[in-house]
């Protein structure tokens, strides 16, 4: 087979279902069926496909440039999205940088957090290279990211040998309504870490309220504004990765609203193109984004993908985001989350660990693997796509989705667990 699949083993897996075309919530097969896409391919395709809008949007770049390097060169899509951002971002978050990839964002965010300490050339700062993450944490696929997932629970043990050694603590407890208690006992953990390590470290990093691909761990708006006070303390960095938790997944346009704080840096990826292409932005402040400026060459930020900044990822971004405004995309988020809360919080069954749901984001935790075997030949059989992992079944729709296509959805996890 000349096509290597991702997250599978091509000896033994299933022949992967061919897609012929898809529209709106809707994944058109090549042997006619239909399905309702429970999980908006990877959790990017928020406005749902083939939008009309986003496709007449990039007809239009096409007609004037693909791609044009930013090396050297810019153009008025990067520069339009840039203040986009950092209009609709949490205050202070002035400056844009692009990337390829969600994963290529952290990577950036991570070497800019130990950069911006090396660049202050003061007693120590050049110590400061490791980075605190937590524990069930997901930030990607490639090396510096893997660093920073969960080295026991993750997927890329594997690789730990290589790896930069990073440092964890254990995940928020308690969910999105965690006690005090809850809290404050995460928080001492922290703060005993931070004590013994801010030598060292260079940055906290962490997906707000919402870990995704590690657990979908929901924790307290409180871990985090306390975190901010503890990071301060000791000079070391925030950085909230918003790639999963971005563009109205959690509730609010970005998780970090919820919060009232603003992180040092923030990557953004999966909705910011709506599933049309890939891209990043990581955004910083003004006190990391001044550390670079200097009559210094060697200060200068070193990195560069080949398609950052790409115009016409810049394009339907922009076009993503006034379809969020103008759609009213929050107003849907919060009727989606309703039926979430109403169907999946009341799916119970032998099998089921927990249930629970935040704004866009249904989960169903099986108590072991084995319970959720079969599950998505099951969901498909019934006109639905599901891509459950570990002993995690979940939606995170497309925002377009209608009330009975999503109650169509949760009809299937609730028969399943039945």
């Amino acid at each position: 087979m000349s096509l290597w699949y991702p997250y599978a083993q091509m000896k033994t897996m299933s022949p992967p279902l061919e897609v012929a075309s898809a529209s709106g919530a809707v994944l058109k097969l090549a042997d006619g069926r239909e399905l309702i896409d429970a999980i908006s391919s990877w959790w990017c395709v928020i406005h749902g496909y083939n939008h009309p809008v986003i496709n007449a949007a990039i007809t239009e770049q096409m007609s004037q440039m693909s791609h044009v390097m930013l090396g050297g060169l810019t153009h008025e899509p990067a520069r339009k999205l840039a203040d986009k951002l950092v209009a609709i971002s949490p205050e202070g978050l002035n400056h844009v940088f692009f990337g390829d990839s969600g994963s290529v964002g952290v990577e950036i965010a991570l070497k800019m957090a130990i950069q911006y300490h090396k660049n202050q050339d003061t007693p120590g700062s050049h110590a400061k290279t490791q980075i605190i993450a937590l524990k069930k944490a997901y930030h990607g696929d490639t090396i510096g990211a893997m660093s920073v997932c969960d080295p026991v629970e993750g997927m890329h043990s594997l690789f730990s040998g290589l790896l930069p050694q990073q440092i964890f603590v254990p995940s928020p407890i308690g969910g999105f309504d965690s006690t005090a208690e809850d809290t404050q006992d995460n928080l001492m953990l922290l703060a005993d870490t931070l004590n013994k390590c801010a030598r060292t470290t260079a940055a906290f990093i962490v997906e707000p309220l919402m870990q995704a691909a590690g657990g979908f761990n929901f924790y307290s708006p409180d871990y985090l504004r306390e975190a901010r006070k503890l990071c301060d303390a000791h000079n070391v960095l925030m950085i909230f990765d918003e790639v999963a938790t971005g563009f109205g997944r959690t509730g609010s346009l970005f998780a970090a609203d919820q919060t009232g704080i603003t992180p040092d840096i923030m990557v953004l990826g999966k909705g910011l193109t709506a599933g049309y292409s890939g891209h990043s932005a990581t955004l910083a402040t003004d006190r990391v984004y001044e550390a670079f400026l200097s009559d210094d060459p060697a200060k200068s930020f070193m990195h560069g993908p080949t398609f950052m900044g790409n115009p016409m990822a810049c394009k339907i971004a922009l076009t993503s985001i006034e379809l969020f405004e103008a759609e009213n995309r929050l107003a849907r988020i919060g009727q989606i989350e309703a039926i979430l809360k109403k169907r999946i919080r009341s799916i119970t069954g032998q099998a089921v660990k927990d249930t629970r749901v935040l704004g866009a984001t249904g989960v169903v935790e099986a108590k072991d693997k084995a319970s959720l075997k079969g599950i998505q030949d099951f969901a498909a059989e019934r006109g639905v796509w599901l891509r459950p992992f570990e002993t995690y079944a979940y939606t995170m729709p497309p925002y377009v989705i209608s009330d009975e296509q999503l109650h169509k959805v949760c009809d299937v996890l609730e028969v399943w667990f039945a």
